[in-house]
């Protein structure tokens, strides 16, 4: 197959594709920075002349990344020409054709994919997203790439530099039979430079590094490092387009708290913004009582109806159009639906989310009311655990961390309906 006429590829990209001849070879490094669509076509070329007599595999930690990061660029004719109508797959299926091979399909987040890799002899294997695979997973598969010339490909963004696949690995390129190309988003030379430099922009601190610069860094200091409260802290509310959501951190012991949050309408500048308008609170401890469901979802719902008009325009009695719950609360959740809420089970994602609000603040894109008091003290000393990153883990110090739990539900989960908006006002 020639590269040169199904698409336009850097040097870089053509040159990891030439050199792709190791038994393990990892692309690794920033976010669109090309690493992904070189691994895959050096994928393809491979399935053309595998070794016959063993399976091959596409690894992936959901299905639905399968489908999405390798299937989608493999189906797309702009990336494969005309080989993109010999790759048949339908999303969710356990085996895919791809130039008249059979691919096994395995899920590594479902706990009977590492079964289902101890009955194979592969002749080769694509792994998506190295870093979220379980060790003892890629361990089991490159055991069982057992046919002569049988090869592996992997395309990663960078983790902990006590990653296991850093460490285990792509430090000991040089003793193993490795081949490792790392890529920096400036690596891609197909993307309009205003997108470029605006992600550059929005990214900070350890995203900055990970996911611009491709570097295998760990994770220190102050999460939320470009925090400013003397531009970000407001005394009054614009008027909002939308009434986002009600994030809601459940605590019994701990604080239980919630979060409004509102999309304002565009300034003069035709800009929008994520406001944190209000915020409940009850510190079971402080108050020496706790609540009950029943009590939480009665306060929760009068403190909406007394909300004044004075915080901005509309707010009196307002009613988001999702309230996002801690995904832990199901006792909660059950309530809420008794008293003819309609609550949706927040997206837990720690590190996604963080680095959700992360991107907000990075990109000038939030704004917190005075009001906002929990939100506001706990901010400024939300850190990286530092105990955790020396294992490889990113983590934040679970300390004094209730209404940022709160603002990560509201932000993360519902980013689909607000992420176009400030798309728009960019």
């Amino acid at each position: 197959m020639s590269l040169g006429e199904v698409v336009s590829l850097s040097p870089k990209q053509e040159r990891s594709i030439a050199e792709a001849n190791a038994r393990l070879n990892i692309w690794s490094g920033a976010i669109r920075s090309g690493k992904t669509i070189a691994s895959l076509l050096r994928w393809l070329m491979y399935i053309a002349n595998a070794p016959r007599g063993g399976a091959l595999v596409i690894v992936g930690k959901t299905a639905d990344t399968i489908a999405r990061n390798i299937f989608d660029p493999l189906m797309d004719p702009a990336i494969t020409g005309p080989l993109s109508r010999r790759i048949l797959y339908t999303r969710g299926a356990p085996t895919a054709n791809i130039l008249g091979r059979r691919v096994e399909i395995i899920s590594s987040n479902d706990a009977r994919s590492e079964n289902r890799l101890r009955g194979m002899t592969c002749a080769g294997a694509y792994v998506d997203e190295a870093t979220l695979i379980e060790r003892s997973f890629w361990d089991q598969l490159l055991a069982r790439l057992s046919v002569k010339g049988a090869k592996l490909f992997a395309s990663t963004n960078p983790d902990s530099p006590t990653h296991w696949l850093k460490k285990h690995f792509l430090d000991r390129a040089g003793e193993l039979d490795l081949k490792h190309w790392h890529f920096t988003l400036d690596d891609n030379p197909a993307l309009d430079p205003l997108y470029v430099a605006n992600l550059k922009l929005e990214y900070t601190g350890l995203w900055y590094k990970r996911f611009i610069l491709g570097q295998w860094v760990v994770a220190e200091g102050a999460i939320y490092d470009l925090w400013d409260p003397d531009k970000m802290v407001v005394d009054s509310l614009p008027p909002m387009e939308r009434w986002l959501s009600l994030g809601i951190d459940y605590g019994t012991v701990n604080p239980f708290d919630a979060v409004l949050v509102g999309v304002s309408t565009p300034d003069v500048q035709g800009q929008r913004r994520i406001y944190l308008a209000s915020e409940w609170r009850w510190d079971s401890r402080a108050e020496r009582r706790q609540l009950t469901d029943a009590e939480y979802s009665k306060r929760l719902t009068e403190w909406m109806d007394d909300l004044p008009d004075t915080y901005g325009p509309g707010t009196s009695g307002v009613r988001p159009e999702w309230m996002i719950v801690d995904p832990s609360a199901a006792s909660f959740i059950t309530q809420l639906y008794r008293d003819g809420h309609a609550p949706t089970m927040g997206d837990n994602s720690v590190i996604d989310g963080i680095r959700t609000v992360s991107n907000l603040i990075a990109a000038d894109q939030l704004r917190v009311h005075r009001s906002c008091e929990g939100f506001l003290s706990e901010i400024g000393s939300y850190a990286w655990d530092d105990k955790k990153a020396e294992r490889g883990d990113d983590a934040p110090i679970k300390v004094d961390d209730h209404a940022l739990d709160a603002v990560r539900y509201a932000l993360h989960t519902t980013q689909a309906a607000w992420v176009p908006l400030m798309d728009l006002a960019a």
